[in-house]
């Protein structure tokens, strides 16, 4: 066991004590240690717990990034070593961990390891290097191997060489990190100086050769843009003073320096300065994490536009250390080392991190496996990533479908270049389109995507694999799965079309044109039969269609009128509830602003309002008395229309009730006949009687005819011909409703709209102004029932006396003796009792 399992001391605490630590009142030595124990019981209780409510969480839901976190810390706190590292190790192969949990597991591998197994801990840092650039992480790596590899710290050849690779790995990763690649710069020089002091003094060439490696290594130190550059220049300057050369005298500058690094200085510090301000703004603490981003984004134009792949990489790998899970920026990253690099190991390591940072972006798994072929990677690597793209979560199917795509795409080139050491057989691409299949059709049925990875299927079964039955069979299992998918059906005869397969197809249009279809793909996929036909069948198999066809084509258009009608009566309806409702609003807002006013104002509306029901009331009783006569005549009437009726037509003497039947106005009057109606109605159908009314007097047709449907169906698909031409007349076409038209004799004939009608009937005597509707006087000038008394000395009487005015003397009219009038004179003298008074004149 090793000396960490024998201490309960948490990893990274510091255990060191102060004498005076020790010296305590032992009473109070004793109460405290009593106190601390208790509390330290309390929180292993506490601890323990967190640890198995962690456990269970894990053993549930593996991919709980926040639980492995907490995880790790608690036990780490614990001291528990061994599943410490067993919970890191399983967060790692799940999730790139960042450079803070690296450095603190192999610090703490590293105060567990002696120098002679410091392989192991090395080893944890090449992991840690290689998920995120992190400037720390490297200066603690460097530092690591130069304190505790012996090679490298015995100054051996093996551990200098060692060593240099090191720092120059460094150098290309990070040196270019404008903020704080001096970091490493300063490191490297440091190592190199300490080679310098091993050197014997007696071995001049070898020393020489050590000051002229410092020396380039400070030439390309100045010449990179960094945060750093004066104090590295005085830095410079101070040792090569040591040397023991002169700069002042050498240097024809103001630096102090020789020209050739005087010159690279100064643009280093121009290069600088143009991007202190972006720095500036990506480094800055004091900004919210879009704003950051937003910097970023402006940081890496920048450096595009001066063309320099290496700035521009390093300012990614910058980006996404600062935002590890933001696609975007990872998908711009690849994208640019696509156009840039093409291939390499550097473009596939960057998407190995980039699907292992967004693993549920689908397009970069896709563009990965593109960059394993482009690379020309092994069958087993390619399938490994395409198996572990499988088991992430995308959000939408469409990435599922594209990621098979693509491997059946890179199947099929491969096959065809037949390059590589695999041996590839297309059996392969049979199996991975399988898999699709029956991974996606459960959820991607009757879509376009659907149909384009069977259409890949069955043309590559018959161009590459040479199976016409398994391409039929491919389109087979799409059709039975998605029967109502028009272009299933389409691209399944277009393949046998393509072939020349004349029966096969034929025997495909007789299965698939009485299927419905959305829209008008049932009438699409008929014409279609007929157009092939034509152009490739004889004139039986014409015929034969035809006669299959047209039933077919007939059925859908009555559908598609029912339909339409059904769509028309939804939208009246739909009119008549929005101008109900709009009524209903503007009462309610007319009673509201009648609330908002003043009392005396209420109190006038409401006399007023009463006095406008009374009135109501009366022409209520009025109208009732009104409605009996009615009643009566409209009884007579339908007696007189129906004998009518049945001598016009007396085939059809049957009682009709208007419940299917159809109201038709606006005919030709010379011309319409029963014939023309039913010739008219014939796509209709389901007519059972015709009947158009005649004039009573001259037997001629009135324009209006009733006709008569066997069901609701037909009586729909006959009120949608509204509108429609017949004989050069626009018919109108409505539902009969004899209720409704009840209701509007009834309104048409109450008193007061039409006094002549209501004087033939009762005998009345009305003048024609009095029977003018107007909404001031109405009530003042038209009586309310013409059965009841106007006042208390007029009644209207049964004989028509309308045209006598009632204040000028009848001509021929002569008073009697006593100057009063008598009933003789009252009464109206006749056209022949003027002819005998004039001829005994």
């Amino acid at each position: 066991m090793d000396e960490f399992e024998k201490s309960p001391v948490s990893l990274g605490e510091d255990t060191g004590m102060d004498e005076s630590d020790t010296v305590e009142n032992p009473k109070t030595s004793q109460k405290s240690s009593s106190d601390s124990d208790s509390s330290d019981s309390e929180d292993d209780a506490d601890q323990k717990e967190q640890l198995l409510t962690l456990e269970y969480e894990l053993s549930t839901n593996p991919s709980n990034y926040d639980a492995h976190v907490q995880y790790i810390k608690l036990l780490r706190r614990s001291g528990e070593i061994e599943k410490l590292r067993e919970a890191r190790e399983n967060m790692s192969t799940l999730f790139p961990l960042s450079p803070e949990m690296w450095m603190d597991w192999a610090k703490d591998e590293a105060s567990l390891s002696n120098d002679s197994n410091c392989e192991s801990v090395q080893k944890l840092y090449e992991r840690g290097i290689s998920e995120y650039l992190s400037i720390p992480l490297w200066c603690q790596y460097l530092n690591y191997v130069q304190e505790h590899d012996p090679k490298v710290r015995d100054c051996s050849a093996d551990g200098i060489s060692k060593a240099r690779n090191l720092f120059e790995r460094a150098v290309t990763a990070a040196a270019l990190h404008v903020s704080q690649g001096s970091l490493i710069w300063d490191a490297y020089t440091q190592f190199e100086k300490a080679i310098l002091l091993t050197i014997d003094q007696s071995d001049i060439q070898a020393k020489e050769k050590q000051v002229q490696r410092i020396r380039s290594i400070f030439l390309r130190y100045l010449s990179i843009p960094l945060a750093n550059l004066k104090s590295t220049l005085l830095a410079y300057k101070a040792w090569e003073v040591q040397q023991g050369n002169s700069l002042d005298a050498e240097s024809d500058n103001d630096l102090g320096i020789s020209s050739n690094v005087a010159s690279a200085y100064q643009k280093a510090e121009e290069m600088y300065n143009v991007r202190a301000h972006l720095e500036e703004q990506i480094t800055r603490q004091d900004v919210s994490e879009s704003e950051r981003f937003q910097h970023y984004m402006s940081y890496l134009d920048f450096e595009k536009s001066f063309g320099d792949p290496a700035r521009v990489q390093i300012l990614y790998e910058r980006a996404i250390t600062d935002f590890p899970v933001s696609s975007d920026i990872w998908l711009q990253y690849t994208r640019y080392l696509d156009k840039t690099l093409k291939a390499g190991n550097v473009v596939k390591d960057v998407y190995y991190r980039a699907t292992r940072s967004c693993p549920w972006v689908g397009e970069l798994w896709v563009r990965y496996l593109l960059c394993l072929e482009r690379g020309l990677a092994t069958e087993k690597e390619i399938s490994d990533a395409f198996e572990k793209s499988l088991k992430c979560t995308f959000s939408t199917l469409e990435e599922y479908l594209d990621l098979f795509l693509t491997r059946v795409d890179g199947l099929r080139r491969r096959i065809l270049s037949a390059s590589g050491d695999d041996v590839l057989n297309y059996s392969m691409i049979r199996d991975s389109f399988q898999q699709a299949a029956d991974y996606l059709s459960p959820h991607m049925k009757n879509t376009d995507g659907l149909l384009r990875l069977h259409a890949y299927w069955a043309h590559l079964e018959l161009k590459l694999g040479k199976d016409l039955n398994a391409a039929r069979g491919v389109w087979e299992s799409l059709i039975k799965s998605c029967g109502s998918m028009l272009e299933a059906w389409k691209s399944y005869i277009a393949m046998e079309n393509e072939l020349d397969h004349i029966n096969e197809v034929r025997a495909i249009y007789k299965r698939c044109y009485s299927k419905r279809f959305s829209g008008t793909g049932s009438e699409d996929i008929c014409h279609s039969w007929l157009r092939f036909e034509r152009e490739f069948g004889t004139l039986e198999d014409l015929d034969h269609a035809d006669k299959k066809v047209t039933p077919r084509l007939e059925e859908l258009q009555l559908f598609r009128l029912q339909q339409e009608s059904k769509c028309f009566t939804r939208a009246t309806d739909h009119r008549e509830l929005t101008l109900k409702n709009t009524a209903r609003e503007k009462r309610k807002s007319g009673s509201s602003a009648i609330d908002d006013q003043s009392p005396a104002k209420q109190q006038k509306y409401n006399s007023q309002n009463k006095k406008l029901h009374e009135k109501e009331n009366t022409q209520g009783l009025n109208l009732a008395e009104v409605k009996d006569g009615e009643e009566k005549k409209g009884k007579a009437e339908e007696q007189v229309n129906e004998k009518q009726m049945k001598n016009t037509n007396p085939t059809k003497s049957r009682v009709y009730t208007d419940q299917c039947t159809a109201f038709v106005s606006n005919m030709s009057i010379t011309q319409a006949k029963d014939e023309d109606l039913r010739q008219f109605f014939s796509d209709v159908g389901g007519v059972s009687a015709i009947r158009i009314l005649l004039d009573k007097f001259t037997g001629k047709s009135r324009g209006l005819a009733y006709v008569d449907f066997e069901d609701e169906e037909h009586l729909a698909a006959a009120v949608a011909k509204n509108k429609q031409m017949l004989l050069g007349k626009k018919l109108s076409i409505a539902r009969s409703n004899p209720k409704q038209r009840k209701r509007e004799s009834f309104s048409r004939t109450a008193p007061g709209d039409d006094a002549s009608s209501q004087g033939g009937r009762h005998g009345s005597s009305v003048s024609k102004e009095s029977g003018e509707n107007s909404q001031g006087s109405r009530a003042s000038r038209v009586p309310q029932s013409t059965g009841r008394k106007l006042d208390d000395n007029f009644e209207l009487k049964g004989k028509n006396t309308f045209a006598v005015p009632r204040n000028v003397k009848a001509l021929g009219w002569t008073a009697n003796k006593s100057g009063t009038r008598t009933e003789e004179d009252e009464k109206p003298k006749s056209n022949d009792e003027f002819r005998k008074m004039f001829m005994k004149s």
